[in-house]
């Protein structure tokens, strides 16, 4: 995985917004261009050859499922955030305003699945081609990255009624999953693997659980995901935790310093997380006391989705410093807190991430005066 001592490299997260107008091979090397240009180091499709939605993208991959009823209501309706603000949500909900764009990048009503047989990845063929668009785009130019789903996070959406134990079925979609992971790093591209739902659970479930016990819960979908992962090279492997992207108050999100050491636990040499929007940026104080193991790499969102305000340039580097300062600046790479596809308006999505290449640049040049 590509790191540097003498600058600050910048990425991102995954989604894009979808270009206008073009489609196919044409959309994703505008993409790549588009990327190139801002000054982006490490970068990727968009998410463009997945329909831009981070979730559905598996509906046709993964077989042994078929669809089906819920029983109860949808899990991303529950939890404590909404009972505390229901008005907000009734309100935000009648608009159309917790996402830029509902039910276009990002689907707001999904597809229950049910578990009826052995789950198996049927999607070798879809994987090959987003696989090969990329590469072909890109020309051999850089690093580039591809984002897959952690079963955890493909879980909320299926139930189970063919596996006698739910951690068998917990590791079947890891097996299955397995195939993906493995094209992918395989193909000289950088794994991300996303995995919102392990926190964001936390007030739909956890707290009723207690603490103790949804951290247990968490560590054995984290080993689900590290047997999935076994054998590819942890430079490969970035991993990307977030507390969902959703225009939302977030006041009973987990805080990281609970789950930190899950997240520092996944098999992945890269961790990507929040520490942009202001429900998370005071979290950089969590490297104070924890110590990145050798060899790792922290990729902190330095600009945010949560927000139409473009980030000052000069804020963005005062946020890259922080943590070059904690864990050395050859450890840090800047990102963003989540993706922006479906969440923020092109021209704000695109705006923020040149302030991330400047202030990336800002911090670079400060990084070393200070030396």
């Amino acid at each position: 995985m590509q790191r540097s001592s003498q600058k600050v490299l910048t990425t991102h997260v995954g989604s894009l917004p979808s270009p206008e107008g073009v489609t196919g091979a044409d959309a994703v090397r505008q993409l790549v261009q588009r990327q190139r240009e801002t000054g982006l180091d490490i970068i990727n499709e968009g998410e463009y050859t997945k329909g831009g939605d981070w979730l559905s993208f598996a509906d046709d991959r993964l077989l042994g499922f078929s669809k089906g009823q819920l029983k109860g209501p949808p899990i991303v309706t529950l939890g404590k955030d909404r009972e505390e603000f229901a008005d907000f949500y009734k309100w935000a909900s009648e608009r159309g305003t917790l996402f830029f764009q509902p039910g276009d990048q990002i689907k707001t009503v999904r597809t229950h699945y049910v578990c009826t047989g052995p789950i198996t990845y049927g999607g070798r063929a879809a994987l090959e081609r987003e696989i090969g668009l990329l590469k072909s785009v890109a020309d051999g130019q850089g690093e580039l990255f591809l984002t897959s789903t952690a079963p955890s996070s493909l879980e909320v959406y299926r139930s189970n009624e063919y596996y006698s134990k739910e951690e068998d079925f917990l590791y079947a979609l890891a097996d299955a999953l397995r195939e993906e992971y493995q094209a992918i790093a395989g193909a000289g591209i950088l794994l991300q693997v996303d995995d919102a739902w392990l926190p964001a659970l936390w007030d739909r479930i956890g707290i009723a659980m207690g603490l103790e016990a949804f951290l247990r819960r968490c560590q054995v979908r984290v080993e689900a995901l590290n047997h999935a992962l076994r054998g590819i090279p942890e430079d490969r492997v970035r991993y990307h935790l977030c507390w969902g992207s959703w225009h939302g108050p977030h006041a009973h999100d987990l805080e990281l310093k609970h789950l930190v050491n899950v997240l520092l636990s996944v098999k992945a040499q890269a961790y990507l997380i929040e520490g942009a929007n202001v429900r998370h940026e005071h979290e950089y104080a969590v490297w104070e006391s924890v110590k990145l193991p050798e060899g790792k790499i922290l990729i902190p969102g330095v600009i945010t989705h949560s927000t139409d305000v473009v980030e000052h340039p000069e804020l963005v580097s005062q946020r890259i410093q922080r943590f070059a300062r904690l864990l050395g600046k050859e450890n840090v790479i800047a990102g963003a807190d989540c993706g922006f596809g479906g969440r923020t308006h092109p021209q704000i999505a695109w705006a923020k991430l040149r302030s991330l290449v400047e202030g990336a640049a800002l911090a670079s040049a400060a990084l070393k005066r200070a030396v």
